[in-house]
């Protein structure tokens, strides 16, 4: 596996290195995962190509979020924000077609990404391209598996506390406790901001001419959330161990009470054509949003004997969204409910040793999901599906090995699915090459096959459409890599093809006329009446390098670079002469190319260690169905951590200088932003530990 990116940024490695401290770097470079094959390997020997970002860059980089680590630490990854959120696009393709995982277990519920605390992860596998046989649905673009730390100390507390601009505020609070056989971790993280712009106008056409208006909408909101996880683990002997899991997390926005913005109506002469124009004030927002979600989880493993390891799972995942209503004090508009969703799985593994050249794992998962939802009009609907699942990896000669695996699928709605998985490894000396090929299966979610929703402003109705097929793609991979002690380099290219994709077909008048139900609507003044339909197909073409310098002296160096070639074929209806066309476009929120590079230097000096780091993030134009190309556009950070040993306490102050160039994307408000930082702000930090 490539070693370039398990290596943290801020290694400080001596010009002549002892055996001792060529353990330390070994086990740095080539850590244990678990994500390529579902089976724990040394990176370096992993069939499948696995990127890992370790704890020690997480610190070192002094991110805050999942979606921030990401983009800052690997150029697969980039970001969209807006006022409504966060989205991640993974190698061209949206986070509706990968998967979260953590601790390998699937994320579900629209605030996956916000409730894991970064300061409890030990390392994040990415998988890049289809893993359904392995994971199951979703697994189209790629997976997330983040590994959370699991101290072995007696007692270990770490509080980390970060400062910057606008509010931004995180705290995370960590405890880890060890009493024999029994273990107990504990994670607490708060984060909060404010409400900002960049630009405070919005911009409306006159004719040829453009009028500016003042607006009080954010371009980032304002909010609050907290988030609190605890796993307790009993093991019994070297057998039988057993864990319990759970996690509250709430989420509110902040938004501005007070805040204005403008419509505009034109008005035309009759007699001599020409227009004039109006604009309202409005009140911007009369509500804010709040999310509850819980999980609980249990499971066991059973050890047998060396060549057989059982696992038992089972998991459960509730979230909630409501409106929260101010200017009302009712019982029912303070707490209308938009969305309850729950997912539950099941499932139990078994990992077979046969011989010393093979080793399958198999296994047995049921998952069911339900959904009630008043903003797509859902009393509730449920699915469920059934999954059997199979891998093998086989040891053919010395240094060449293949991965075969199939997932059979069940499910209430689509009935049978096969994906399959098939891979390719050679190594000799410090040279890797993978290819590999898999297939990838996303069901529709219930709110596309139940929601009906309606858009007054546009006189638009949705429809629902019970009709939908699953979605999938044909994804293959290559990989070629050389690492040493001192550099490391490693090239990946891909082809992505889905079919099947779903997006909204507006109904013909033909249609309309032919069915009772959409003839009443359209009689109603709804001009245009539309469903979600599998009419889309994208193909993504690219490559990836990563290059990673270790040099004298505490000084590491990092680049990686990834081009994206995408192309979506949509289907559009003209109205004007009822006939459907196919237009070609880029892959909506994709970048064709990406760049990010870091340095760092790290020195100790007795129990003070300096660590001194500078991320830069490059990026094309992003393309949006709706606004086209946002502009592109660079930010540029440092950040220096100076941690003080003294004997049980650790205490680490950090400052740094977030978007060091003040780069802003001022665009007036609305617009397709290529980023939403408010612009360069020192960043204060302080970690303290404590270690028994």
């Amino acid at each position: 596996m490539n070693r370039l990116i398990f290596l943290p940024f801020a290694l400080t490695i001596p010009s002549i290195a002892s055996a001792q401290n060529d353990k330390v770097r070994e086990n740095i470079l080539n850590p244990v995962i678990v994500t390529g094959t579902g089976t724990y390997r040394k990176a370096e020997n992993s069939p499948v190509e696995v990127k890992v970002i370790s704890a020690k860059e997480l610190k070192n980089a002094n991110v805050t979020s999942l979606q921030e680590a990401l983009a800052k630490l690997t150029s697969n990854i980039t970001t969209y924000t807006n006022g409504m959120g966060t989205t991640v696009n993974f190698n061209g393709i949206s986070d509706a077609y990968m998967l979260i995982l953590v601790n390998g277990k699937r994320m579900s519920g629209d605030d996956r990404w916000n409730r894991i605390s970064i300061d409890n992860i030990k390392r994040i596998e990415i998988l890049s391209g289809a893993a359904s046989a392995l994971y199951g649905s979703n697994a189209i673009a790629g997976v997330i598996n983040v590994i959370t730390d699991d101290g072995k100390n007696n007692l270990e507390v770490t509080s980390s506390t970060k400062v910057m601009n606008k509010g931004r505020f995180d705290q995370d609070i960590n405890v880890d406790i060890t009493k024999g056989k029994f273990s107990s971790h504990t994670s607490y993280n708060h984060r909060q901001a404010d409400n900002w712009q960049v630009n405070r106008y919005q911009e409306f056409k006159e004719g040829d001419e453009s009028v500016l208006k003042l607006t009080g909408r954010p371009m980032s909101t304002a909010f609050k959330s907290d988030n609190i996880s605890e796993r307790l683990e009993w093991r019994f002997n070297d057998e039988i161990d057993i864990y319990l899991s759970g996690n509250l997390y709430g989420h509110k926005t902040g938004r501005d009470r007070n805040a204005t913005y403008y419509t505009q109506k034109a008005t035309t002469d009759k007699t001599t054509g020409d227009k004039t124009y109006t604009y309202t004030s409005k009140q911007a927002y009369t509500y804010d949003i709040k999310h509850r979600t819980y999980n609980l989880g249990a499971g066991a493993r059973w050890v047998p004997n060396r060549n057989v390891h059982l696992y038992f799972d089972v998991y459960m995942d509730n979230f909630k969204s409501a409106y929260d209503y101010w200017q009302t004090a009712t019982k029912e508009a303070y707490d209308e409910t938009r969305k309850n969703t729950q997912y539950i799985n099941e499932t139990i593994k078994g990992i077979f040793r046969l011989n010393n050249w093979n080793k399958l794992s198999a296994g047995i998962e049921m998952e069911q999901e339900n959904l009630k939802s008043a903003s797509d009009n859902i009393d509730k609907e449920s699915t469920y599906t059934y999954n059997l699942f199979a891998q093998d990896e086989i040891r053919i000669v010395k240094g060449l090995e293949a991965v075969v695996g199939l997932r059979y699928t069940y499910n209430k709605h689509f009935g049978s699915n096969v994906t399959p998985n098939a891979a390719l490894f050679y190594h000799i000396a410090g040279f890797r090459a993978r290819v590999s090929y898999a297939e990838g299966y996303r069901t529709p979610t219930l709110s596309q096959l139940y929601a009906t929703d309606q858009t007054k402003t546009s006189a638009r109705y949705t429809i629902n459409n019970t009709m939908l097929k699953p979605e999938k793609n044909r994804f293959w991979n290559a990989n070629l890599e050389y690492a040493n002690k001192w550099f490391s380099l490693s090239v990946s290219g891909f082809l992505n093809n889905i079919r099947n994709m779903i997006n909204y077909r507006t109904m013909t008048q033909t249609e309309i006329e032919a069915s009772e139900k959409l003839t009443a609507l359209y009689n109603e003044g709804w001009t245009t009446i539309r469903q979600r339909d599998n009419i889309d197909k994208a193909t993504i073409k690219g490559i990836s390098t990563n290059l990673k310098l270790l040099l004298p002296y505490g000084f590491s160096a990092s680049a990686g670079y990834t081009f994206c070639d995408t192309k979506a074929k949509s289907v559009t209806l003209d109205k004007k002469t009822q006939q459907y066309k196919m237009s070609e476009t880029p892959v909506d929120k994709s970048v064709k190319n990406v760049v990010n590079v870091s340095a760092a230097w790290d020195k100790s000096w007795g129990s003070y260690h300096l660590n001194t780091q500078i991320n830069g993030h490059i990026q094309g134009k992003r393309y949006s169905n709706t606004y086209g190309y946002a502009p592109e556009y660079q930010q540029w950070d440092i950040v220096t951590r100076h941690t003080f040993s003294l004997k049980q306490f650790t205490i680490t102050p950090g400052v740094g200088i977030d978007n060091i160039f003040n780069k802003r994307d001022t665009s007036y408000w609305n617009s397709n932003f290529s980023t939403i930082n408010p612009g360069r702000s020192v960043i204060l930090s302080i970690t303290l530990k404590f270690k028994d």
